[in-house]
């Protein structure tokens, strides 16, 4: 329903197909542009276009960069024998503002889900086995859900032979929930008290 014009329609719109987003909260990021100087929307419009033209994969781990390899793989500060495996660039964030792991990551960009046709090829288990070979542990830090289970059994099923260290980060997380928004103190209790598999 149009109660004031077509644009601010279209824009509430827009942000409401973002997630975590309802109709009210897109209504007031509308208004509250429109209150913006130009200036304000334009720097704002641009840095969407620049985020959409220069962020990419890290071609290592696959994480979202502006540079390739990203500043986690091409650190000499980091231990390049462990790796921390995740399902999304978000957790990557969330891990890294504990200041508590020092290893390397893998993105898996999605989880195993067969009611949704998302196999072993279509996210990232083929790069990261190609990653091992001076790997001393991987970290399971996947999202406790049903499909992060199977993911982790499938991951270290295929890792097990290969006779590399494979854990999983602690249970402090509750099933369900996401590292995204998960404070920092249980993050860090997860990977201290991470458990081999």
């Amino acid at each position: 329903m149009q109660y004031t014009s077509e644009s601010i329609e279209k824009l509430v719109e827009l942000f409401s197909s973002l997630p975590t987003i309802g109709r009210k909260t897109a209504q007031r990021l509308t208004f509250h542009l429109l209150r913006q100087s130009n200036g304000f929307v334009e720097q704002f419009a641009n840095a969407m276009l620049e985020l959409k033209k220069n962020v990419k994969y890290c071609s290592v781990c696959h994480n979202f960069t502006d540079t390739d390899p990203c500043p986690i793989c091409s650190s000499h500060k980091r231990d390049k024998s462990i790796i921390c495996v995740v399902e999304q660039p978000s957790d990557v964030m969330a891990i890294e503002k504990t200041n508590e792991f020092f290893g390397l990551y893998h993105v898996l960009h999605g989880v195993l889900n067969p009611l949704e046709n998302i196999g072993p090829t279509d996210i990232k288990i083929k790069e990261l086995i190609e990653r091992l070979q001076e790997v001393n542990e991987v970290i399971l830090a996947i999202n406790p859900s049903i499909e992060g289970e199977a993911t982790i059994q499938y991951i270290a099923r295929i890792i097990k032979p290969i006779g590399i260290k494979i854990t999983r980060i602690a249970r402090g997380i509750p099933m369900g929930a996401e590292l995204e928004f998960t404070d920092e103190a249980t993050i860090t209790r997860a990977i201290e008290g991470r458990c081999e598999i």
